[in-house]
């Protein structure tokens, strides 16, 4: 590639900033900015704490010896639209009055948008959301659940999901969009996705409480002895809500998240510790196992990325268990900046079309 296009990506959490700059697909800088979290109360809306990270982030780049000017590409993590299908889409006034409402989603991730816009105003460039988190491709059927009232949604990491796919695409010569592959993120949340010839077709919904247990997330419950919970007079409504997506899972039986903890603690002989550990892995190939019937079987990797990916003794027993379906390929960690910067290059390098956010979700109900 002879130009050389310079991109800088955003991904706001609850009280820090990433950031990176990059030379085409070549990382020169990244940092994660802290926001002070007192400061940050201190704002009573989201939107609200736009100007400080902004000026948090030019802070930092300023001790760096870093210009903003010049650059071609400013690009968010996207969050906070109506259901679109993956891609890149470049940052309009219908996007960003989306997330300035927070239209799906209350969180930091809302100012990603509004930042790569604010940034590509002052210093010229482009400016993309890639594989926004509100991403769903789902098929029709995969939808329907056995409550008329209930639909299942998608909602899990496209970001990192689809960035893993390219990767081994093109480690094996081949398009994203003519593999069939398992992909399952094993984070601080855990999701597990059938994507059928570049379109993730089905999916557990991590926000809402489907798929396996994770680190603070309960997963897959029966539903009865939820509703006796929920009508016992123990919990509130927001307490179950915090049980389910905070407080389950990992923490729920062991008191922590952490599983670099909970590995040191089933070393030091702690059985309890172990069973559940094991049950987590267990859920996720189970899971595994159900997405691989969503592609008939037809299956040309299962791919294992996030975090907890770097467990060699959790990827050792879920190719023990799945291993029989597909080849199983580790993408250990997170590639969320790079995925934001690649996405941004294929369209400034003509590879990919960028995509127009209509406010028109993808899917909007069943037609009865």
């Amino acid at each position: 590639m002879d130009k050389k296009y310079k991109i800088f990506t955003i991904n706001p959490g609850s009280t820090s900033t990433k950031i990176a700059l990059f030379e085409n697909d070549r990382q020169l800088f990244a940092a994660g900015v802290s926001q002070d979290a007192a400061k940050l109360k201190e704002f009573r809306e989201i939107n609200d704490q736009l100007p400080y990270r902004k000026e948090t982030i030019l802070e930092e780049l300023a001790k760096a010896n870093i210009s903003l000017e010049g650059v071609d590409a400013f690009v968010g993590r996207g969050g906070g639209l109506v259901s679109v299908e993956g891609g890149t889409y470049t940052i309009n006034e219908t996007l960003l009055n989306h997330v300035r409402t927070a239209f799906s989603v209350r969180h930091p991730a809302i100012l990603a948008a509004q930042m790569a816009h604010d940034f590509a105003t002052i210093y010229g460039g482009k400016a993309f959301v890639v594989n926004p988190e509100d991403t769903d491709e789902f098929d029709l059927v995969a939808r329907v659940s056995g409550l008329t009232d209930v639909f299942r949604e998608s909602r899990g990491h496209p970001l990192n999901q689809k960035e893993v796919a390219l990767r081994y695409a093109a480690e094996n010569g081949k398009r994203y969009e003519d593999l069939n592959l398992v992909i399952s993120h094993i984070g601080g949340g855990i999701s597990v996705t059938a994507h059928r010839k570049g379109r993730m077709v089905d999916s557990n919904d991590v926000i809402n409480g489907d798929g396996p247990m994770a680190s603070t997330r309960a997963g897959s419950i029966p539903a009865i002895p939820i509703i006796k919970m929920c009508y016992s007079g123990k919990y509130t409504e927001g307490e179950m809500y915090d049980r389910i997506t905070r407080r389950g899972g990992l923490v729920d039986h062991l008191g922590t998240s952490e599983v670099i903890e909970v590995l040191e603690r089933i070393k030091n002989g702690d059985t309890y510790a172990k069973l559940i550990y094991d049950a987590m892995i267990y859920q996720i190939g189970k899971n595994i196992g159900a997405y691989a019937t969503v592609l008939n079987g037809d299956v040309d990797a299962i791919l294992l990325t996030g975090g907890v990916a770097n467990d060699p003794y959790l990827i050792e027993k879920i190719t023990d268990m799945v291993g029989y379906i597909a080849p199983v390929k580790v993408y250990a960690g997170a590639f969320e900046m790079e995925a934001l910067a690649r996405g941004a290059l294929r369209v400034l390098t003509s590879q990919e079309q960028p995509k127009t956010y209509t406010g028109i979700p993808v899917w909007s109900g069943f037609e009865r």
